[in-house]
Order: structure tokens, then sequence, then C-alpha cells
């Protein structure tokens, strides 16, 4: 199977590739007081939904961080359908290269869902506050453990505890860094549910409607796995957050 092919599957229908509402998400943004012409910043952006939106709706200057292709051009056909061209600047690389390379700073750095791309959470928050200005935003889509998580369920993610913090922690991880938390939402039962069958449907939908796909027998195992994981285990142990901080 082809890298990463699985999960734009599996995303297909997801505008946005995280479990929170866009209501909610919405409501975290609108306590960071945009002007027209800022410039804002999203790592692992996705399908740039969360920028096309601020563009939309506060005329900023968008610039996306995203790897994957198939994202981007669900990202284009988006933007010329609701912003037009020339609106926003997508940046097809590497996360850890781009930042790197990164000249200037930004009115507000966004990140949702896509710590990974930079290492891990902490060191997300630290190059995300060195191309903020002060004065400047944090968002931060994070998951943090909601209960300590079950040795059989950690195999079953193939991840270790020390992956993701507390609920508190994430907060007190941007503390640590003389950030001041603003605000904070964490994703509903309801919300989880939304995202993990949309996750799982859309992927049996294309096992379904492409038999010849000499990948299908792999990816309906897999889902299968994952949607029993989150049934049996993810659902009450695995929270994620919305982590809204300013740099002073």
């Amino acid at each position: 199977m082809a890298i990463n092919k699985f999960s734009i599957i599996a995303h297909r229908n997801h505008e946005i590739c995280n479990p929170i509402s866009q209501e909610k998400l919405r409501a975290t943004l609108d306590h960071i007081p945009f002007s027209s012409g800022e410039k804002v910043l999203d790592i692992g952006a996705g399908k740039c939904g969360v920028l096309i939106d601020l563009i939309e709706r506060h005329g900023v200057v968008g610039t996306a961080i995203e790897i994957e292709a198939d994202f981007i051009d669900a990202a284009r056909n988006y933007a010329d359908q609701r912003i037009g061209p020339g609106r926003l600047r997508i940046v097809n690389d590497d996360a850890k290269k781009v930042m790197n390379d990164i000249d200037g700073v930004f009115d507000a750095v966004i990140c949702l869902g896509a710590t990974h791309a930079l290492g891990n959470y902490r060191l997300t928050l630290e190059k995300m506050s060195e191309v903020v200005k002060p004065g400047g935003y944090l968002l931060v889509g994070e998951g943090y453990w909601k209960k300590e998580p079950e040795a059989a369920y950690l195999e079953a993610l193939g991840a270790t505890k020390e992956e993701l913090l507390t609920h508190h922690a994430n907060i007190e991880a941007g503390v640590d860094l003389g950030l001041i938390p603003m605000w904070a939402h964490v994703t509903s039962e309801d919300e989880w549910d939304a995202y993990e069958w949309l996750y799982s449907s859309s992927m049996e939908k294309y096992c379904l409607e492409n038999p010849d796909d000499p990948d299908v027998a792999a990816m309906r195992d897999r889902i299968r796995k994952w949607r029993s994981t989150y049934l049996r285990w993810g659902r009450d142990t695995l929270g994620f957050g919305l982590y809204l901080f300013y740099k002073s």
C-alpha cells in the first residue's frame, strides 16, 4: 500500500481532518482578534479548510504547509470555489524543512492534529513560538490521555504512553515556554463519534466501490481493527483538545 493512501481515503469526506466540530473550532478562533492583511500560518493544513474560512471571514493572508498532494488538490478546489486565486499560498513540503527555512514572522500560527510533523507536541510549540510575533497567537490541536491507557490499547495503536500528555499537561507545556493560555476546548463524545464513523464509513464505502484495488483486503482489515480499537478503548481513553496561547 502506498504511503498515506489509507489516511487519504479514510479522510476523503472530512473537511477538517480532526475530531472537533466546525462550530467549536470557530468559537476558539474567534478569541483571536484577526485583522485584514494579517499573516496566518497553518502547519499540516490538510485541505486548508481552516485557512480558507479565516480568509473568507477576516481577510487574512494564509500560508499552508502540507505534504500530501491529494489534500492540496482538494484545498485548491475549495479555494477556487470560495476565495478565488492568489489569496492562499500552499507549500507542498516536509514541515520540518519548511519551518527551519522559514523567513519572517506571523500574527497567528495554527497546527491542528499535526504535531507529529515537527516531532512532538513540545517541539511543535517551540517551533511555533519562534515564528509568531510578540502579541501573536498560537492554536494547537493535540491528543491527550483522559485516563491511564491500557497496555492492550497501546499495543493496538503501536504507541507508548509517553507520546501523549494529559489535558492539564498540554496547557502547562505552553506555560513552560512563557506562553499565556487564553482558551481551550475539548472534543465531546459526539464529535469523536462523528469523526470516527465518517473515517470508518469512508473506507468501507471505498472498499465496496473499488473491489479491484489490490489493497482492498488490507485496508478493510485495517479499518475494522481500528474501529474495534476505538470502540473498545479509544472512546473512553483518548481525548483531543484545542489550545490557544498568546505570546507576550
